[in-house]
């Protein structure tokens, strides 16, 4: 088996050459890196970019030498999740939508299992999944984005879109329900969960803006730097995104909900103006709404549990910003 020696290579070229070297592997195909440290990092790294694709075994642990074996895993070794093959191609997010698959929230699932659980025909889900490959050109690789970049782009693009929707949903959803209440009573119902959702989403942006983004931006800075980090207020980073995900399933049940009372939002023959808008509304709202988790659940926070965990170890303080309010694990 091929050896690489790593330590020959200028440090900019290490993880540039060893990533080539993987991509022209053939399945069940490997090579070795010799290195005079461990070369940890690059797992997180090689993991983060390619996913759950290779295995890793250490062949020498130091003190003076390491080397590791890298075997890129025989295709069907490893079922990918859904969130994981819609952050590497968003154009398979309306496949999912078609067939009734959950990305954003049930994105951690294999595709083998969502397909059990919701009675899916695999092989008719596969064929549906291929066929995105010949139309048109992919959408942004978000999985390729830096973990500040990402932050901002979900702060400036989704946070802002839920900010300004929100109290123009609540509105009509009270109007809607004290117009139409008497004969379409769902409507109530749904003036309810849209005060609700409204309640826990304001919540939620503010701890994620004043918490979890500025330790993950933090994060960033200290891996441009060449710096490791230190254990943040909260213990890990895996504490506030585990709270962030319960509550997008919160949110995600709330839309739900919604979505069924208002016959997947299809307003009845006798529905008003503002009737009919606040369901093209809603249905809007969702649909961002799931890219927005997406986002996050599978790519922004998956990044950046791998990235602290890359950087643990020196002793630099890495804290929330001054108006951060406490997250408990």
């Amino acid at each position: 088996m091929e050896i690489l020696d790593v330590t020959v290579l200028e440090p900019k070229h290490k993880h540039p050459t060893i990533f080539n070297r993987f991509d022209q592997l053939q399945a069940g195909e490997g090579f070795i890196i010799h290195n005079d440290h461990d070369p940890k990092p690059l797992y997180y790294q090689l993991l983060a970019e390619r996913g759950a694709t290779f295995s890793w075994e250490y062949l020498m642990e130091g003190p003076e030498w390491w080397k590791v074996r890298i075997t890129k895993n025989l295709v069907g070794e490893n079922d990918s999740t859904v969130g994981e093959l819609v952050a590497k191609d968003f154009r398979k997010a309306e496949v999912f939508k078609k067939f009734g698959i959950d990305f954003c929230c049930g994105g951690k699932k294999s595709v083998k299992q969502v397909c059990s659980e919701k009675g899916v025909n695999y092989d008719e889900l596969q064929t549906a999944l291929n066929a995105t490959e010949s139309i048109g050109t992919k959408a942004e690789n978000y999985d390729q984005w830096s973990v500040e970049f990402l932050v901002d782009y979900i702060v400036n693009k989704h946070h802002t879109y839920v900010k300004d929707s929100l109290p123009v949903m609540l509105e009509f959803a009270q109007k809607v329900a004290r117009v139409h209440g008497a004969n379409h009573p769902e409507n109530i119902e749904i003036a309810e969960n849209v005060h609700a959702l409204a309640a826990e989403l304001n919540m939620h942006l503010m701890k994620e803006e004043r918490v979890l983004f500025p330790y993950i931006q933090q994060l960033g800075k200290l891996k441009r730097e060449n710096k490791q980090a230190g254990t943040p207020t909260f213990g890990t980073v895996k504490n506030p995104v585990n709270m962030m995900e319960m509550e997008h399933d919160s949110a995600g049940e709330l839309m739900q909900a919604i979505s069924k009372l208002s016959n997947n939002y299809t307003p009845p023959a006798d529905a008003c103006t503002t009737y009919r808008v606040l369901y093209a509304k809603l249905k809007e709202f969702e649909d961002d709404l799931h890219n927005h988790i997406h986002l996050e659940n599978n790519i922004l926070f998956p990044k950046a549990i791998e990235l602290e965990a890359e950087l643990m170890g020196k002793d630099v303080s890495v804290e929330p910003s001054e108006n951060s309010c406490s997250v408990k694990p």
